[in-house]
């Protein structure tokens, strides 16, 4: 697909400015892989990892891949919602797999370049398909968060996190289908400076907002959410289990509870991929909650992360390294592009 000069220039810095993010996310997990070991001892995290019942990670894997499958199939609803019905299923999957790695950038700031990829395949304006990355994110965090109820309500001390994530969560959908309120805010915003370049930009991701947000998008949204996060749940309890922890429907609810509860901490940190927020807090949780020792726990948080976030991380490279169109950002040059950027 021919591409201008200035085109081409403008793709190559943003690849360039998109990696090194991606680096500081990699670089980060080496970090935090030191951390755990330190936080336990060296060598009986290697004991406990050397005598994992590894016959188990098949079906980890194959859990890990069935959240995939069911936040894929979120992923192309929303993004039919927003107008790219043209889009084949094969393209969307590509984009979506793809994506994975940009969530190692510092406040997964990279992610909006889906909607860039997405512009490739759709007619649908950048700014009215860079909501589909905030509901996504949004819907996850809210069937998380449901999915940590029971765990909350037996561990009180955890309260105040949970409300507190909860609240924005539902009140950025509240605000989103008020539109009278969300128009006026926009109105508000228009008038700074800062903003007010934005004007068509902000009105486009604003009716992309009103769209994913009505009561059946994001009811679907989000029970898709929770059966495909419960998934990685049972999978963190197989994990404990080929680490020798006795089967018990405690331990399944606590593993389902610390996976969900630490996913939602390690989104709002902010931090690459959750990367240290995450790891700590689900070592915490385990140590705290289970009474396991420093080495299941630290070597249970390794490998449920590796069968997870690193998983999808290598998925999404081979699909970034297979599809020039994505790695290269070949947009096509067009004044209804233009006008999109």
């Amino acid at each position: 697909m021919a591409m201008s000069s200035a085109a081409a220039e403008w793709s190559k810095a943003r690849l360039k400015n998109i990696w090194s993010k991606i680096g500081i996310g990699l670089a980060l997990g080496l970090v935090v892989i030191f951390g755990l070991a330190l936080f336990a001892d060296i060598r009986a995290v290697g004991a406990s990892l050397t005598n994992f019942y590894w016959p188990y990670v098949p079906v980890i894997l194959g859990l890990t891949l069935f959240n995939y499958a069911l936040r894929f199939l979120k992923w192309h609803y929303y993004i039919r919602l927003i107008g790219a019905t043209q889009v084949r299923w094969q393209d969307s999957l590509r984009i979506f797999v793809g994506g994975f790695p940009l969530a190692l950038s510092p406040g997964k700031i990279a992610e909006p370049l889906k909607a860039v990829w997405l512009r490739q395949y759709s007619e649908v304006p950048i700014a009215r398909a860079i909501p589909v990355v905030a509901a996504e994110r949004i819907s996850d965090g809210l069937a998380v968060l449901l999915l940590s109820t029971f765990g909350v309500i037996a561990y009180p001390q955890y309260w105040p996190g949970f409300l507190v994530v909860l609240a924005g969560l539902v009140g950025i959908i509240v605000v989103s289908q008020i539109r009278p309120l969300a128009l006026w805010l926009i109105g508000w915003g228009e008038r700074l400076p800062i903003f007010s370049r934005f004007s068509h930009h902000l009105h486009e991701f604003y009716e992309g907002m009103y769209q994913l947000f009505g009561l059946k998008s994001t009811l679907i949204a989000v029970g898709l959410g929770m059966i495909s996060w419960l998934g990685e749940g049972i999978g963190f309890y197989l994990v404990l289990r080929g680490l020798g922890l006795p089967p018990s429907l405690r331990t399944m609810s606590v593993a389902i509870f610390a996976l969900s509860f630490s996913t939602i901490i390690g989104a709002v940190s902010s931090l690459p991929g959750g990367l240290g927020a995450a790891e700590a807090s689900l070592a915490g949780m385990l140590f705290l909650t289970l009474g396991v020792s420093r080495e299941i726990a630290a070597s249970a948080t390794l490998l449920i992360r590796l069968f997870t976030l690193w998983f999808g991380v290598a998925l999404g490279m081979v699909v970034l390294f297979s599809s020039r169109r994505l790695l290269l950002l070949e947009i096509p040059v067009n004044p209804a592009v233009a006008s999109s950027k």
